[in-house]
Formats: C-alpha cells, structure tokens, sequence
C-alpha cells in the first residue's frame, strides 16, 4: 500500500511542512501524516511522526490531535512487538474519542484494539473489538470502512 494513494496523501502533507501558513499549522500535518502512517502500517513513518504529532497536539491542547497520536503510537507498538505499550497507547485513545463523541474514530480506535488482540491470538477480545467497530461504523453509516 506505500506505494499507493496514501503514499501520495503522506508526499503532498510532508512538501507542505514548510510553508504552514496561519490557517494550517504543522499539528495539523502532523496530525494527518501520523493517521496516514498508522493506516498504512509504516513503522518508520510512525516513528517518525508519533511524537512530533503529540508534542503539536500537546502544545495546541488538541484533544482529538492527541487521541490521534496515541492511536498512532499504538499501532507502531503493536508493530514493534511490544503489546502492553500498544494496549495502553489504543486505551488512551478510545477515551478521548469517546469523549470526544467521534464515533468514527472511536471504530477506527476499536479496529486497531482488534487487530492488537488478533496478533496475540486472542480470539475473544480480537472479535470483540472487531464487533465494536464495525456497531461504530454502521453507526455512522460508513459502509466502506465496515469492510
């Protein structure tokens, strides 16, 4: 998929980095950069972007930004290896989304948990996740994303 429309999607957002203008801010590229990476799969854009992306977020007091990048980093850990960052770090994330009321983000959220669990072989909790996502995006009505 790296080589695909997010590949592009992640080409344009890092050449528009440094020209920022009052209207968009880098954490707004950050934060798109960082949920490209973490679609994609790519640890090294992940990264790379996690923690510029919660730093911005941090410095802004960007809730939805923030819950962004603990998604992301959730999925790098998960890519990494290492499960318990990524359970805290998706954790994180599913409540500021709750929160939040993006119920969108919150399937997304619960998507990635699944995936988490899947990886650890973990049937229960991996269709449990998979279940609240997808009552997340027939919700929301967002047919493409229930596939």
């Amino acid at each position: 998929m790296a080589e695909g429309e997010f590949a592009l999607v992640r080409q344009h957002l890092e050449a528009a980095l440094p020209q920022t203008a009052e209207w968009v801010g880098d954490h707004d590229l950050y934060a798109m950069l960082v949920d490209a990476a973490a679609i994609e799969g790519d640890l090294p854009a992940l990264q790379r972007y996690a923690p510029l992306a919660e730093e911005s977020a941090v410095r802004y007091d960007h809730r939805l930004y923030r819950a962004i990048a603990h998604r992301a980093f959730g999925v790098a850990h998960r890519l990494a290896g290492e499960p318990s960052e990524a359970q805290a770090r998706l954790q994180q994330a599913l409540e500021l989304f709750a929160a939040l009321g993006t119920g969108w983000q919150t399937g997304r959220t619960y998507f990635e948990l699944g995936k988490l669990a899947q990886a650890q072989t973990d049937t229960t909790d991996a269709i449990r996740h998979f279940t609240n996502a997808l009552a997340e995006f027939e919700r929301q009505g967002a047919g493409p994303d229930v596939i």
